[in-house]
C-alpha cells in the first residue's frame, strides 16, 4: 500500500452513534389513595416504536387482592388495607427497562369541624402521604383550584369515601361562602364542576345576602352570608351550617342541616334562629331580651359551629364593637333541629348603661370546644358581674352544660381594664389539652386575648374571678402581641402565630409554658397572625401548616418542620406563580387530609398535594 494512502486511512475519524436506550416513565409518580379510590397510571415509553408496557404491583404481574390490582391499561384498584406499594410499568420492547410509581394507602375519615376536632388542637395524626421529605417545591405544589361565588371565611371541611348517588364513593371537600352558598367538590379533582351546590338566596322572592354597607360592617365586605365554619356529624352524613340572609327587609339567621351526599335539607329544616332570655339589660321588653330580626341584623355568626353529645352549638358576636347589644350561645338538637337552649352572655342592666351588653362570642373564628359533657366558649368585651351573683360574663371563659347553663368560668382580674382598652379575652378560642400530671387530672384549657397573654386553666376548676391577680389559675403568660389565633397542640408543644409576629413553638413542661419560645420561624405575619394546623403520621413527619395573610394580595401557604419551626419546608411563593392560592382572607385555616392541603381565599378553593 502506498505510504500516502496509509496515512490517509489512519487519519480518518470513526464516529459511531450508539442506539438510544429504551426508557419508561410512570405518572403520577406518587399517589395517595383511600380504600374506595382507583388511580389511572400512564407510562411514557421513549426510544422505541413499541409503546406498550406490562403492569405489576410489588412484583406481581397484574397485582392481587393483597397489594392491589392493575389492569392492562394501568387502572389501579387498591386493597382495603394501609400500606405502601410499588406500581411498575415494564417495557415490552425491552423488558429490562421499566418505570415505577408509589402508591400510599391512607384512610383518614375526614376533617368534620373547625381545627380538626372538638378539642380544637388542630392535629391530624393520620397523614401518611405528606412527609417532611416530600413537602418541597420540587415534589409538592398546587394541583388545581375551583372558583366559587363568594369569599371563603369558613375552613374547608372534608369527608372521605362518601357515597354519592349515581357516582359511587368520592372524597369530598365542602366550602361555604359569603354569597350564602355551600359547595361539595370532588377533593381529588376528578370533576371540575361541583358534586352539588346549595344556595340560600332567592332574589326573585326578596331573599339576598346581607350587604355590609347597610349594617354597617367594615371587616367583611361587600356581603355577608356564611361566615362561621360549618360542622359535620360523626358519620359524615349531615352538615350543619348557619346562613345570614336579608329577607324582604328583615335580617334572618337560619340553621340548615344538609345531606352531605346531595345537599338536600334534612330534619324538616332549615329553622330560623330566634328566642329570648330573661333579662333587664339593653333591649329588654317585659323582662325578656329577644334575639329577633333587629338583633340578627347586628349579630355575626363568626365562631365555628360545634356538635357534641347531640347538640349543635351556635355562637354570635357583634358586627362592630358597639354598646347595647349582646353575645349569644344557642343549642339545637342535632336530630330534630329543635332549640335546646338560648343563652345571652350579658343580660343584666347596670347603673351605667354604657356597660350594658356586648360580650360577643367570636373567638377569632374558633368554634366552641367540647369534652363530651361540657362546651367551652370565650366572650369578648362586655359587662361583667358574675362574681357578685349576676349573669354577665364579659371577657370570660365559660364552661356550659348541654342546657346552656354556666357551670364554671374564668375572668381575668383586670377585666375592667381589658374592656376599657379593647383588649378583650375573647379574641381566640379555647383549646383542651390532656393533663400531664395528677395535679390536673381533667387536663388543661388554654386561651388567649388581645393583651398578648395566654391563660392556662384547670379543666375541673377554671378559677372564676379575683380582684387583684390571676394567681388562682395554672398560669398566665405574655407571649408577644395580641393573640387572635388559636394554637395548635401536639405532644405538649403549642404552635402559635400572634399578630405581627412569627410562628413560635412553646413546649409545655409540668403543666407550664416556658417564658420564651422553644423555637421560632423567621417570617413575620401581619394582623391577625395565623392559626396553625399540624399533620403527622402518629409521632413522625409532623408538619406545621399556616396561611400568611397579605392584604389585597395572594395568601402564602407555609409548611414548617414541627420539631424545629425555624426550618421551613415549603411556601407557595417558592415556585414563582405556579402555586399562588388567591387573595388572602383573615382568620383562614388550611385543611390537611389524605395527602392534600385545601386553602380558601376570596374567590376560590385551591388544592395542594404531591405533583404528578
Amino acid at each position: 500500500m502506498p505510504k500516502t494512502l496509509s496515512l490517509f486511512i489512519a487519519s480518518l475519524a470513526l464516529t459511531v452513534t450508539a442506539a438510544a436506550q429504551v426508557s419508561v416513565a410512570v405518572h403520577p409518580k406518587t399517589a395517595g389513595l383511600t380504600f374506595t379510590q382507583t388511580q389511572q397510571f400512564t407510562a411514557t415509553v421513549s426510544n422505541t416504536t413499541n409503546k406498550s408496557v406490562r403492569w405489576s404491583v410489588d412484583g406481581v404481574t397484574g397485582g392481587n387482592s393483597t397489594v392491589g390490582t392493575i389492569s392492562s391499561s394501568g387502572l389501579y384498584t387498591p386493597p382495603h388495607a394501609l400500606g405502601t406499594h410499588t406500581v411498575r410499568g415494564i417495557s415490552l420492547a425491552d423488558t429490562s427497562k421499566s418505570g415505577t410509581a408509589k402508591v400510599i394507602m391512607t384512610n383518614y375519615s375526614g376533617l368534620f369541624t373547625w381545627h380538626n376536632n372538638n378539642s380544637r388542637n388542630g392535629l391530624n395524626s393520620k397523614e401518611v402521604v405528606l412527609t417532611t421529605s416530600s413537602v418541597k417545591s420540587s415534589l409538592f405544589g398546587k394541583l388545581f383550584s375551583r372558583t366559587v361565588d363568594g369569599q371563603i371565611y369558613a375552613q374547608p371541611l372534608y369527608v372521605a369515601n362518601l357515597t354519592i348517588p349515581n357516582r359511587g364513593p368520592r372524597n369530598v371537600v365542602f366550602v361555604a361562602t359569603e354569597h350564602d352558598s355551600v359547595y361539595a367538590f370532588d377533593a381529588d379533582g376528578k370533576s371540575t364542576s361541583p358534586i352539588w351546590k346549595r344556595s340560600f338566596i332567592d332574589t326573585a322572592n326578596g331573599i339576598t345576602t346581607a350587604q355590609s354597607s347597610a349594617i354597617p360592617e367594615t371587616n367583611i365586605t361587600p356581603e355577608i352570608g356564611i361566615t362561621g365554619t360549618p360542622t359535620i356529624d360523626g358519620t359524615g352524613k349531615t352538615l350543619y351550617v348557619v346562613a345570614k340572609t336579608l329577607e324582604n327587609g328583615a335580617y334572618v339567621h337560619r340553621l340548615h342541616a344538609l345531606d352531605t351526599a346531595t345537599g338536600a335539607e334534612k330534619f324538616g329544616g332549615p329553622v330560623q334562629i330566634t328566642g329570648a332570655v330573661p333579662g333587664t339589660g339593653f333591649g329588654s321588653v317585659n323582662g325578656m331580651i329577644p334575639f329577633d330580626s333587629n338583633a340578627s341584623r347586628y349579630a355575626i355568626q363568626r365562631a365555628g359551629l360545634a356538635l357534641s353529645n347531640g347538640v349543635v352549638y351556635v355562637a354570635f358576636a357583634l358586627h362592630l364593637d358597639r354598646n347595647g347589644f349582646h353575645g349569644w350561645v344557642m343549642g339545637y338538637d342535632a336530630a330534630t333541629l329543635a332549640q335546646r337552649f338560648i343563652m345571652c352572655t350579658t343580660p343584666d342592666v347596670h347603673n351605667d348603661t354604657s356597660k350594658d351588653g356586648k360580650g360577643g362570642v367570636w373567638m377569632g373564628a374558633s368554634a366552641p370546644a367540647a369534652d363530651g359533657t361540657y362546651a367551652f366558649v370565650v366572650s369578648g368585651n362586655g359587662s361583667f358581674n358574675a362574681d357578685s351573683g349576676g349573669h354577665d360574663y364579659g371577657d370570660s371563659v365559660m364552661k356550659l352544660t348541654s342546657g346552656g347553663v354556666v357551670n364554671d368560668y374564668f375572668t381575668p382580674f383586670d377585666e375592667q381594664s381589658l374592656q376599657l382598652n379593647d383588649k378583650d379575652l375573647g379574641s381566640t378560642g379555647p383549646v383542651l389539652v390532656s393533663g400531664q400530671t395528677s395535679a390536673h387530672p381533667g387536663g388543661l384549657i388554654v386561651s388567649g386575648g388581645k393583651n398578648g397573654k395566654l391563660y392556662v386553666l384547670d379543666h375541673n376548676n377554671l378559677g372564676r374571678h379575683q380582684t387583684t391577680t390571676d394567681s388562682q389559675i395554672v398560669q398566665s403568660l405574655v407571649i408577644g402581641n395580641g393573640v387572635f389565633s388559636t394554637p395548635a397542640v401536639v405532644n405538649s408543644t403549642f404552635y402559635l402565630v400572634a399578630a405581627n409576629d412569627v410562628l413560635k413553638a412553646f413546649h409545655m413542661s409540668n403543666n407550664l409554658l416556658p417564658t420564651s419560645p422553644t423555637a421560632k420561624a423567621a417570617v413575620t405575619y401581619s394582623f391577625p397572625g395565623a392559626t396553625p394546623t399540624v399533620s403527622a403520621n402518629g409521632s413522625s413527619n409532623a408538619i406545621v401548616w399556616t396561611l400568611q395573610r397579605i392584604s389585597g394580595a395572594n395568601a402564602v401557604l407555609h409548611a414548617n418542620l414541627a420539631s424545629n419551626v425555624g426550618t421551613e419546608l415549603y411556601n407557595s411563593n417558592q415556585a414563582g406563580s405556579r402555586d399562588l392560592p388567591g387573595t388572602s382572607i383573615k382568620f383562614a385555616v388550611p385543611t390537611v387530609a389524605n395527602g392534600k392541603v385545601f386553602v380558601g381565599t376570596t374567590s376560590k378553593l385551591t388544592v395542594y398535594g404531591l405533583l404528578p
